[in-house]
C-alpha cells in the first residue's frame, strides 16, 4: 500500500489483495444477514470498500479492509480471553480424581466417575464431586459456589460440592452427583445461558437498530444526490452502522453475571439483572429469609421456688428428647451446648400443643398457652416471654416453668437494608406471623411498613397492588415458600439454596448463601451495570460516531481517517465492559477501597 500511496505502482495492483480481504467479512455479512436477518458492522464495511472499488479509491478500500481486520482479530483475541476469564473467574475442576476400588486406591478421569464412587480428596486439592464425607475431618473453601472467604469446616455426613478446594488434612466422598449434574457445572450452565435471556434494554437496541437501517441508507443516498461525492459516502458508510449499539449491552451483560456468580449470586438472565437496577421495592419474607426460620433457646426461667433451673432443665430435655419439634431441637441443642445432662423418658407422647412424658417417676408436659389450659394451669398464671415464643413446663399438672425462645435474625441484615433504603428503595415485610413478632423484628432491622397474618394469598395480592401503583417490585424468600408471590414479583430471589436445584430452577435470581449482605450487592451489580451500558452507549457509540459523521460532511476527514477511528470505540466498548469481571465487591458498592 505504500507503494501504491507513493504512486510507485497501479492502483490496480491492489485489487486481488481487496478481493481476499473482502471474502470473510462479505460471507459473515451475508450469513448473519440471510439466517439471522441481522444487519452487522461487516455489511457496512462490505458497501463502503465497494463503493470505494467502483470509484477506483482502491488504496482508500485497501486501509479500510487491514484495519477492519485487525479491529476484529483484536475483538476476537478479547473476546476469548473474556470468556477465559469468566471461567477463570468462578473457577475450575480437576480433570483426574483418586478413586478407592478393590481395596485400594486407583487413579481416574473424572468423566469417568459414577454416583457411588468413594473418591479420595487431600489438602490442597479440588473436590471433583458433589457428594457426602464418609470420612476425615477438613476445612473447604466454597468460594466458587458461595463467594465465601472463609473456609468452612466439613466432618462425617456433610454435603461437599466439586470446585471447592480442601485446605486442610483429607477426605473419603462418596460420589452423589458428577460430571454435568454437579452444582459447579449447573452454575456454570446458568451463567453461560444467561446472555440468551436478554433485558428490555438490549431488545431495545436489537429494534433501534432493525428501523436505524433504512433511515441511514436514506440519508446516505440523500448525501450522495446532493454532492456526488463518493469518497465521503465511503467515509459516511463506516461510521453510520448502527449495528454497534447491539454491541453496547450483551459483553457487560455477561461480565456482569459472572462477577456475581463468583460472589455467590446466580443471576439468571441480563432481563433480571435490569430489573435489580429499576427495583423500587423490596419485599421480604420474614420466617427463614430475615430470619433463620430455627428458634433459639434465649432463656429458661423457673416459676417455683422448690424447683431449681437445673432440675427444670432436667425434666424438660427429658420430655423433649424423643420429640423431633423444632422447639425440641433448639432445646436439646442448647442442652448439649451447655453439657447438661439428659434423661430418658419411660414414655412420650405427642398432644396438640404441646407434648407429655414421664421422667424420673414425674409426669412433664411442655407446650404453648392453650396446651396449658387445658392441663389444668389457670389463665391468670401463664405470663408470656416479652417478645419471644413461650412454652410452659408442667410437672403433675402443676406450672414449674417457662421457656423463652427467639428466632434469630440472618447476619448482615440490618447493614444490608440500611444500604438498600439509602439508595431510595422502599423496604417491606409480609409475613404469616402475628404482628406482635413480626414488629420486633421490623425493629432490630430498621424496617418500617410490616403486613403480618398474611396468607400465600394475600401476599400476592399486596405484591400485585404495588405493581399496579407503578412499583417494580422484589421479592425475597426461601425458595420454598411463598412460591406464587416469588413469581408474580418483577424479580424473585431465593436465598440460601446451595445444593437445592429445584429452588435454583424456580428462582430469577438465587443467593447460594443465607447472608442477607449479598441482596445489596446484587442490587448494586445490577445497577453498575445498566450505568456500563449507558458509558457505552454515550461514549463508545453515540459521541465517536456523531463526531465522525460531522467530521466526514465538514470535509475534514477521509476514508483512511475514518478507519482508524472506527477502531476506539469498539475498543473502549470491549475495555468498559469487562471491567466488572476484576471488581473489586467494595468498588462495586462504591466503598473506598
Amino acid at each position: 500500500m505504500t507503494l501504491v500511496w507513493l504512486k510507485i505502482i497501479p492502483n490496480s495492483i491492489l485489487l486481488p489483495a481487496i478481493a481476499i480481504g473482502i471474502y470473510p467479512i462479505l460471507k459473515e455479512s451475508l450469513i448473519e444477514l440471510w439466517k439471522y436477518r441481522r444487519v452487522t458492522t461487516e455489511l457496512f464495511i462490505t458497501m463502503a470498500t465497494a463503493v470505494a472499488v467502483v470509484g477506483g479509491e482502491y488504496l482508500a478500500a485497501s486501509v479500510i479492509l487491514v484495519l477492519i481486520l485487525i479491529a476484529e482479530l483484536v475483538e476476537e483475541i478479547s473476546s476469548e480471553r473474556a470468556r477465559r476469564s469468566i471461567r477463570a473467574l468462578i473457577g475450575s475442576v480437576p480433570k483426574i480424581a483418586w478413586v478407592r476400588r478393590d481395596g485400594g486406591e486407583v487413579q481416574v478421569p473424572v468423566e469417568s466417575l459414577k454416583a457411588g464412587d468413594i473418591v479420595l480428596v487431600r489438602n490442597g486439592e479440588q473436590i471433583p464431586v458433589d457428594g457426602q464425607v464418609v470420612k476425615g475431618d477438613a476445612a473447604v473453601n466454597q468460594a466458587t459456589i458461595t463467594g465465601e472467604s472463609l473456609p468452612v469446616d466439613k466432618t462425617i455426613g456433610d454435603r461437599v460440592f466439586a470446585g471447592t478446594i480442601l485446605e486442610s488434612s483429607a477426605l473419603d466422598i462418596v460420589a452423589e452427583r458428577v460430571g454435568a449434574n454437579t452444582m459447579y457445572a449447573r452454575i456454570i450452565a446458568l451463567v453461560e445461558e444467561a446472555d440468551g435471556r436478554k433485558a428490555k434494554i438490549q431488545r431495545l437496541a436489537d429494534k433501534v437498530t432493525a428501523w436505524l437501517i433504512p433511515i441511514v441508507f436514506i440519508f446516505i443516498l440523500g448525501v450522495y444526490l446532493y454532492t456526488h461525492d463518493l469518497r465521503l459516502i465511503i467515509t459516511l458508510l463506516i461510521f453510520t452502522s448502527p449495528a454497534e449499539i447491539g454491541l453496547a449491552t450483551p459483553l457487560v451483560v455477561i461480565s456482569a453475571i459472572a462477577r456475581a456468580a463468583h460472589m455467590g449470586i446466580l443471576v439468571k438472565g441480563g432481563i433480571y439483572l435490569e430489573q435489580l437496577s429499576k427495583a423500587t421495592v423490596i419485599v421480604f419474607d420474614k420466617t427463614g429469609t430475615l430470619t433463620f426460620g430455627e428458634p433459639k433457646l434465649m432463656s429458661v426461667e423457673s416459676l417455683v421456688d422448690d424447683v431449681s433451673r437445673d432440675q427444670l432443665l432436667l425434666w424438660a430435655g427429658g420430655a423433649e428428647r424423643r420429640s423431633n419439634h423444632p422447639f425440641a431441637k433448639a432445646l436439646l441443642r442448647y442442652l448439649r451446648e451447655h453439657q447438661q445432662a439428659l434423661l430418658e423418658p419411660s414414655s412420650f407422647e405427642v398432644l396438640p400443643g404441646g407434648v407429655r412424658a414421664t421422667v424420673d417417676q414425674h409426669v412433664i408436659s411442655i407446650g404453648n398457652a392453650v396446651f396449658a389450659e387445658k392441663q389444668g394451669v389457670a389463665a391468670a398464671h401463664l405470663v408470656p416471654c416479652e417478645d419471644a415464643t413461650t412454652l410452659y413446663v408442667m410437672c403433675d399438672s402443676r406450672l414449674v416453668g417457662r421457656l423463652c425462645y427467639q428466632d434469630m435474625l440472618r447476619e448482615g441484615g440490618r447493614a444490608a437494608l440500611a444500604d438498600l433504603q439509602e439508595h431510595g428503595i422502599r423496604i417491606m415485610m409480609l409475613t404469616g406471623d402475628n404482628l406482635k413478632t413480626a414488629r420486633h423484628v421490623a425493629d432490630q432491622l430498621g424496617i418500617n411498613e410490616v403486613r403480618a397474618d398474611l396468607t400465600p394469598e394475600d401476599k400476592l395480592i399486596i405484591i400485585r397492588k404495588l405493581q399496579s401503583e407503578g412499583e417494580v417490585v422484589a421479592m425475597v424468600g426461601d425458595g420454598v415458600n411463598d412460591a406464587p408471590a416469588l413469581a408474580q414479583a418483577d424479580v424473585g430471589i431465593a436465598m440460601g439454596v446451595m445444593g437445592t436445584e429445584s429452588a435454583i430452577e424456580a428462582a430469577d435470581v438465587a443467593l447460594m448463601t443465607d447472608n442477607l449482605a449479598n441482596i445489596h450487592v446484587a442490587f448494586h451489580i445490577g445497577r453498575r451495570a445498566y450505568r456500563t451500558i449507558k458509558e457505552n452507549i454515550f461514549f463508545g457509540v453515540g459521541v465517536v460516531h456523531v463526531a465522525g459523521i460531522t467530521l466526514a460532511l465538514l470535509g475534514i476527514i477521509g476514508p483512511i481517517e475514518a478507519a482508524v477511528l472506527h477502531f476506539f470505540p469498539d475498543l473502549f466498548v470491549f475495555l468498559n465492559s469487562i471491567k466488572m469481571l476484576r471488581m473489586s465487591e467494595k468498588k462495586i458498592l462504591g466503598l473506598p477501597s
